[in-house]
């Protein structure tokens, strides 16, 4: 039990440095072409964040171990709302654009209810599935770049200067971040599973906490930076686009190249567990988090409070249920 609990550890380290240097280094690449900032900030960081869950989903579908894949998509948005974003809110609460935050909320609802749909009245999420939330991925991003194309004066830009790397430097930044990526997805998944094995404990609990919890650290650690440079909504545009990734791509690659069904492995009220608290709960956290702020245009510690609250009965409940 030692040896799965360290190389799952192990699996968590490498995934955070992994997609650390990812990111990095394809900054670096992008920068040495000359790309637009806004367009490097949209597509390269954003993604790189999201790398950690897309590589353990899309490694657990394969290996038929769709209750990891599910189950870290939605476990990742929860710990990202309820528990990421709650600190840096319960910290220090702030204003928020309510012209930025409308696409990315819009984007995320209408995607999280129609993979809802697709749960509740199929229970199977097929190739199709997939390749439509794809799509929705690639409209967003392509919307997301013209938006600030055209408004290039809501784009901060940090202006710290960082010293030159070599395009070979940034290169190898980012194969080794690419590698430490796959190899710590693998130890996860594969760890994982045997640590819920040796616990008793359904493999979709898992995936709902300690894999989710693990894969979002790149956004924890974002969150965290955001609060300590003075920028604490900073972080909610951050964690509203990583939930956003996780629906559409995240569960869009994992589903496009293995399709399984939904868990099984726990009931409430007669009902599968995923349909009846899950689910729910995800849409409970984020309309906790973005109705008030697109009303009132910031946020409050009562909501962080409050979310903080909510993750901590969700985990009690997925541990004794």
């Amino acid at each position: 039990m030692l040896v799965p609990v360290l190389l799952f550890i192990v699996g968590l380290l490498c995934l955070i440095k992994g997609g650390d240097w990812f990111v990095d280094g394809a900054t670096g690449i992008a920068r040495k072409f000359h790309l637009p900032e806004l367009l490097i900030g949209a597509t390269v960081v954003s993604i790189g964040t999201t790398l950690p869950e897309v590589m353990v989903s899309t490694t657990s579908a394969l290996t038929g171990h769709g209750e990891i894949a599910y189950g870290n998509a939605i476990g990742s948005v929860i710990c990202n709302t309820s528990l990421i974003a709650a600190i840096t809110i319960a910290v220090k609460p702030g204003l928020v654009n309510k012209k930025a935050l409308r696409t990315p909320v819009v984007f995320f609802f209408l995607s999280a209810v129609f993979y809802a749909g697709v749960a509740y009245f199929s229970g199977y999420f097929s190739r199709p599935v997939g390749i439509l939330l794809l799509a929705v991925f690639v409209i967003y991003m392509i919307i997301t770049v013209l938006q600030m194309k055209n408004n290039p004066e809501n784009v901060e830009e940090e202006e710290e200067e960082e010293k030159e790397r070599s395009l070979l430097a940034n290169v190898i930044l980012l194969v080794i971040g690419a590698a430490l990526i796959a190899v710590g997805a693998n130890l996860l998944v594969d760890n994982g599973t045997l640590i819920a094995q040796a616990l008793g404990v359904p493999e979709s609990v898992i995936a709902l906490t300690f894999v989710a919890l693990g894969t979002s650290l790149p956004e924890l650690v974002t969150a965290v930076t955001s609060l300590i440079k003075g920028h604490g909504a900073l972080s909610l545009g951050n964690v509203i686009g990583a939930n956003l990734f996780n629906i559409v791509l995240v569960s869009g690659v994992s589903v496009a190249l293995a399709p399984f069904e939904i868990p099984q492995n726990s009931v409430i009220w007669g009902h599968n567990a995923s349909l009846v608290l899950e689910i729910p709960v995800m849409f409970a956290v984020m309309l906790l988090l973005t109705v008030p702020a697109l009303i009132r245009g910031k946020l409050s510690r009562v909501q962080g409070i409050s979310l903080l609250a909510i993750y901590a009965a969700f985990c009690v409940i997925q541990f004794t249920m």
